[in-house]
């Protein structure tokens, strides 16, 4: 009978106390990327010598373009509002293929891949931006949710156009600046004024994409008679296209005096 009181009296045994874990310091978004995207480890004894970096998941970017991308990533650290693993991915998505761009493959001179990029992050936009039967839907708090997602439109606008630009691909220039002047004007208008800034820094990207194309194409009067048509339709969005328009007619004139020679 003791015996098997003394068995019923086994207590389980209580673990000790695990010491809290200390509070994680925030770390910047290079450094959350650039673990995020690192080779996984190799194990211990084993060498593989025909192991290559891959190109497009190189994230150790140099000169000017490096310096943009801390840019972006510092207003970021001060925003109040901390990004998801998702949020960073879409943020980098358009700044990784534009650094693929340097490979002899272009895929930028394909306009069908740029509109399909400039859609998703505008359908990113207004995802993040909660809905609410009450209040505004264009409040400060939502603009802070869709903030990351506007900055990587920004970032798709600036730098595939500056890549049509260094290749010299003057007329997709001025039809990607046309197509995302579009979609630009699509994105919503905020509360407060000073919320919109981004959307006249994208305009202020494109139309400054457009004059410096201008100043080295010649178009057909077909052709200079449709984008002109179309930088008066974007005139109603924004006065930022004017200089644009003024260029494309000053080169207009220029052209119809040359054919009239020629005749």
């Amino acid at each position: 009978m003791s015996a098997l009181c003394q068995q019923r009296r086994a207590l389980v045994e209580i673990p000790a106390p695990q010491p809290k874990i200390a509070a994680r310091m925030r770390r910047s978004y290079l450094e959350i990327l650039s673990a995020r995207f690192a080779p996984a480890p190799l194990p211990r004894g084993s060498k593989n010598p025909n192991t290559k970096r891959t190109h497009s998941l190189d994230l150790n970017f140099g000169g000017v373009w490096g310096e943009r991308i801390e840019d972006q990533c510092e207003k970021l650290d001060g925003h109040p509002t901390p990004l998801s693993k998702q949020q960073l991915v879409q943020l980098i998505r358009s700044l990784i293929l534009v650094e693929q761009s340097h490979e002899p493959k272009m895929v930028a001179t394909d306009l069908k891949c740029l509109q399909e990029d400039l859609q998703l992050k505008k359908t990113n936009v207004y995802r993040s931006i909660p809905y609410s039967r009450f209040g505004s839907n264009r409040d400060a708090h939502c603009y802070r949710k869709a903030y990351p997602h506007l900055v990587a439109f920004k970032v798709s606008c600036q730098e595939w156009g500056q890549v049509l630009l260094r290749n010299k691909e003057w007329d997709a220039v001025l039809e990607h600046s046309l197509m995302a002047w579009r979609y630009t004007s699509d994105l919503p208008q905020w509360d407060t004024v000073n919320h919109n800034a981004l959307r006249e820094q994208c305009y202020s990207i494109l139309a400054a994409h457009s004059l410096a194309a201008l100043q080295h194409y010649r178009p057909e009067p077909s052709r200079g008679r449709e984008l002109l048509r179309r930088f008066k339709m974007a005139q109603l969005q924004s006065q930022l296209i004017v200089p644009c328009i003024e260029e494309l007619q000053r080169i207009m004139g220029y052209t119809e005096v040359i054919s009239m020679d020629i005749k």
